[in-house]
């Protein structure tokens, strides 16, 4: 499994109020184009998210399963690349010093064409694209909030 790590300045539930937003999907995670529903139930055990992933006109529709979730430390997704495949991709978020927590996401092809097709290239595609999604996952965790 592919895994990527990141340090965000904002408390565990803070970082997971944001996964447990599924219209910010495609706000922060790569690769997803457009949220075109979210479960009522999300991020409950078996609640999906409904995506659209690719660049626009060729853009899939598919969606996510929660498989576990444990707030405010752990999430795992099955996500749906079709026809690619699938993957497993697991957030565990880690409290650290100062109020701010260590995020990890790791990331498996679980399913499809993707599963049989590893090799370097594509795990440093894949490990960038993690990082960039933790990077963005960070922004908007961190956001200050403005008066309310």
């Amino acid at each position: 499994m592919a895994i990527v790590e990141k340090v965000i300045e904002a408390p565990p539930q803070q970082v997971f109020d944001v996964l447990a937003d599924g219209w910010t999907y495609s706000d922060w995670v790569v690769g997803t184009a457009h949220m075109r529903d979210v479960d009522e139930a999300w991020p409950r055990v078996g609640s999906q998210l409904h995506h659209r992933a690719g660049p626009w006109p060729f853009s899939l529709q598919d969606a996510s399963t929660v498989l576990v979730c444990e707030p405010p430390h752990r999430l795992v997704l099955r996500a749906g690349l079709w026809p690619a495949g699938e993957a497993i991709v697991a957030f565990t978020l880690e409290p650290v010093d100062g109020g701010a927590t260590r995020v990890r996401i790791g990331e498996e092809f679980a399913a499809g064409p993707l599963r049989w097709v590893r090799n370097k290239a594509n795990d440093l595609v894949l490990h960038l694209r993690n990082r960039e999604t933790l990077a963005r996952l960070s922004d908007i965790a961190t956001r200050q909030k403005g008066p309310q």
